[in-house]
């Protein structure tokens, strides 16, 4: 059974998803969901490949041929090598499909690889993740993550609450395991996952210590449910191009008395050992390394998208519109610029093991919650209404008017199927429930903007640039 023909057989694992007030019987066939489900199996066979999966896989010490993402770097050659399978499987989905990539996966390996940190902090901490990570590399599994509570009353901790079904945290021990219950947000392709990690990403105080926990659960895990946003899925490629392909899903997982066991539970009740592992500056540096080489794809392909309107209806000699396009063009040089250079200034951390320097990462991440919507409005101001003028569907053109409307929908340089193609691509990208979607992701994906643009000052060596001048000012007094 190929990769992707075993991933589909794994959705049908008694997983409750709900969507509509209905429970998904069967993810795989269901119209809303059937299209992603396609797309994440053509992409996970894209391993077997005999050209391209070798540059998506590596052999581990098991004999198992496994995804780059789990490989821990010994060299700098190691982080570029994650990074060029990294694009593969990015370009594969214009970019558009964030946590079938390698995020999370890479994550685990940031978790597994800083072990020997929270060994005498956390009984157990090595053996679990090891035995979770090799699970997950062997098996060729896929995660993500839900860290962030409801929110209800965000000037109120979690502990003024007083409601139970708020923040996940234990109800009770067993000698099976936790028995949680709660809801944590938001679980981003959770319906398509096999695996999600649960723990706060917010610093938790001793207050709060009953929320300090991080465990992994099989998404089909008793007791889980996964509560659907509305879908924007589509069964019409022709005239909904990503939208039939890509809806990647974001659900709430609500946890009814649902039992954890043991095995799967890493850190109970310890806001410091869950923070010191948080930030951990391996671990942020492995983990973060596919988001922005995913980026650099998503903005060639929004940058293409707008080359191709300009050129459509020949408007690209205008001053005006040049400078919109070479903004594009900007914002995707500077993001692959900060990737090359966190990549060659790679270095050894203090497990000796290799990763980027999270300095440029950092910089590339919070610059992209405003490329990303800004990328979008000069997508928009290169089509104007043109977006609008599009018929309802592609068939109009193949119906009894469509020599007709031929004369009216043609372009510049292209015959009118392949420019209304491009206008229904536009559309899906700038003015469609999808595309408003992906704008709120890569504005909050990573967090609050504004704390992590305070974090990075926060962490940024001021010191020498400060003594710097200081010694300017003193010498010129």
């Amino acid at each position: 059974m190929s990769a992707g023909k075993a991933y589909v057989e794994r959705l049908r694992d008694g997983r409750q998803v709900w969507l509509n007030g209905e429970l998904i019987k069967d993810l795989p066939s269901h119209p809303d969901f059937q299209g992603t489900v396609r797309s994440v199996a053509e992409l996970m066979d894209l391993q077997e490949h005999p050209e391209i999966g070798p540059q998506l896989t590596y052999l581990t010490e098991t004999g198992h041929r496994a995804n780059l993402a789990f490989l821990i770097p010994e060299s700098k050659e190691d982080v570029y090598r994650r990074s060029r399978s990294f694009k593969l499987w990015s370009e594969a989905t214009f970019g558009v499909m964030s946590r079938v990539s390698g995020a999370y996966r890479s994550q685990v390996a940031g978790f597994y690889a800083g072990r020997d940190a929270l060994r005498d902090d956390v009984p157990g901490f090595d053996e679990k993740i090891t035995r979770y990570y090799t699970e997950l590399r062997d098996r060729d599994l896929l995660l993500t993550s839900a860290g962030h509570d409801p929110q209800i009353d965000r000037t109120k901790l979690a502990t003024e609450l007083g409601d139970l079904y708020t923040a996940v945290r234990i109800v009770r021990e067993t000698e099976e395991g936790i028995v949680v219950r709660g809801a944590k947000m938001i679980a981003t392709g959770g319906p398509y996952m096999d695996e999600i990690i649960i723990s706060p990403l917010a610093k938790k105080s001793q207050e709060e210590k009953h929320y300090a926990l991080l465990f992994f659960i099989p998404v089909n895990n008793p007791g889980v449910h996964l509560i659907c946003r509305e879908s924007f899925a589509q069964t019409n490629e022709e005239d909904y191009p990503l939208s039939s392909r890509y809806d990647e899903m974001d659900a709430v997982v609500v946890f009814d008395d649902a039992l954890i066991p043991w095995e799967r539970v890493l850190i109970k009740e310890d806001p410091d050992a869950l923070w010191k592992l948080r930030t951990n500056p391996y671990l942020g540096a492995i983990g973060l390394h596919e988001n922005i080489v995913r980026f650099v794809s998503k903005l060639e392909f929004v940058a293409a998208v707008g080359n191709e309107l300009a050129d459509s209806i020949g408007i690209k000699k205008f001053p005006h519109v040049r400078e919109k396009l070479a903004e594009l063009f900007f914002q995707l040089e500077s993001i692959k610029a900060l990737l090359q250079a966190a990549e060659h200034r790679s270095f050894q951390y203090g497990n000796g093991k290799w990763a980027p320097d999270m300095k440029p990462m950092n910089t590339a991440k919070n610059l992209g919650n405003r490329y990303y919507p800004r990328a979008l409005e000069l997508v928009q101001l290169l089509t104007g209404a043109g977006v609008l003028q599009a018929p309802s569907t592609l068939a109009d053109l193949r119906g009894p008017l469509g020599e007709m409307l031929k004369l009216y929908y043609k372009g510049a340089d292209r015959g009118p199927v392949e420019r209304l193609n491009l206008l229904k691509l536009t559309w899906e990208l700038v003015g469609s429930p999808l595309g408003a979607r992906h704008e709120l992701y890569e504005r909050f994906y990573a967090g609050d903007p504004a704390r992590t643009y305070a974090g990075q000052y926060l962490d940024y060596d001021k010191q020498p640039l400060i003594d710097k001048a200081r010694a300017h000012w003193a010498a010129g007094r």
